[in-house]
């Protein structure tokens, strides 16, 4: 008698997919969740049990309150959508073939909130309004760069070199209030100009309290100019002094040492090396040397950016030509003196000018705070 197996029997016994029960994953381990801009990082570990058919497909990140979700294939997951203010937790789960498994824990509680820079690096007054959601801001500010100065051929000092200018100082101020919407003062200030033997502008927020940032002084005849002031409010350096002039000149000082630690670097004197900067620290301009006739080194600037700013370093030692001064450097640098004319130089030498200021505005600032955070971007 021959063997008739029904469908129902099979299936019984495991030979067909009428009886097939899948099985779903377990629940990932949640790891940190990461606030943003309106948005949250959460991570999470895979769970060891993956489920039949075997093989996770996805993940799901659920945000509470708000049940928000975002997808991804791996740990992060980015949830976009969240309200700026508002504290989330979130759970993660995972999906496979069969279906979406189990959530996990919660995660920490965070608060998403405006994240946010902006940089002004060209003098003059200008108008910031605070975004939207932005309740407390943290500035950066640098002070203008003295011009270095002219040489003498009159008044008893007929050999006589420019000074170098001076760096403009610089500070910060943490966790300022504003108010969203709301419109502030800042002013950014001028580098002294070419051959006016001018000192630095200075450079503030004004929020109502006045923040601010000295430039640097003017030259006297022959003598470096000294650096710019500290900050009113808050913290920092006085720039870098600008070296004598004799038969040769002083170049500018530095703004500020790398990740602004410390004062600025002074400028060298006549015939006298000068220090190069690194990072974002700018180092002092060299003496000019020889017989007379060179001008000195401009000063370093200082970086908006800590460790990775622009600063640079000045020439080791002066190099320009009979009667010009080196260049101030943005930010703050202070420009080199003229050469003197001890050996036939042009009577009529002028120092260079000094570097701009520049000044950065950080949020929100309760939590993003100068000198050691915020030097990266946004």
């Amino acid at each position: 008698m021959p063997l008739i197996i029904t469908r129902g029997a099979a299936s019984a016994k495991g030979f067909g997919f009428a009886g097939f029960v899948g099985k779903v994953p377990g629940a990932p381990t949640i790891g940190t969740a990461t606030a943003g801009n309106a948005s949250a990082s959460v991570t999470f570990t895979a769970p060891s049990c993956t489920g039949y058919p075997a093989g996770i497909t996805g993940y799901q990140a659920k945000s509470s309150p708000g049940c928000i979700t975002a997808t991804g294939a791996s740990s992060p997951i980015s949830v976009t959508g969240l309200t700026n203010g508002t504290a989330y937790t979130f759970t993660v789960r995972a999906q496979n073939a069969s279906g979406y498994g189990a959530f996990s824990a919660s995660s920490n509680s965070v608060t998403p909130a405006n994240i946010g820079s902006q940089s002004y690096t060209t003098p003059g007054t200008y108008s910031w309004v605070a975004p939207a959601g932005v309740t407390k801001i943290s500035i950066l500010m640098i002070g203008g760069g003295a011009s270095g100065g002219n040489n003498y051929c009159c008044c008893g000092y007929p050999f006589n070199g420019g000074g170098g200018g001076g760096a403009g100082g610089l500070g910060w101020r943490n966790n300022i209030s504003v108010s969203p919407g709301c419109s502030y003062t800042v002013v950014v200030g001028l580098g002294g100009a070419s051959g006016a033997n001018q000192g630095g502008g200075q450079t503030y927020f004004i929020s109502p309290v006045s923040s601010r940032v000295n430039g640097a002084s003017s030259v006297s005849r022959n003598n470096g100019s000294n650096g710019g002031g500290a900050p009113y409010v808050g913290g920092g350096y006085t720039g870098g002094k600008g070296g004598n002039g004799s038969s040769g000149t002083g170049g500018g000082g530095g703004g500020a040492t790398p990740g602004y630690t410390a004062a600025g670097v002074d400028g060298g004197n006549f015939n006298v090396t000068g220090t190069n900067g690194s990072g974002g620290g700018g180092g002092s301009g060299g003496g000019g040397s020889g017989c007379g006739n060179y001008a000195g080194g401009c000063g370093g600037g200082t970086g908006l950016f800590g460790n990775t700013g622009n600063g640079v370093g000045g020439a080791i030692k002066g190099s320009g030509t009979a009667g010009s001064g080196g260049c101030g450097v943005n930010y703050g640098g202070g420009g080199g003196g003229a050469g003197g004319t001890q050996c036939g130089g042009s009577c009529k030498g002028k120092g260079k000018g000094g570097g701009v200021g520049a000044l950065r505005i950080v949020w929100p600032g309760d939590t993003r705070q100068f000198p050691s955070t915020c030097i990266g971007t946004p």
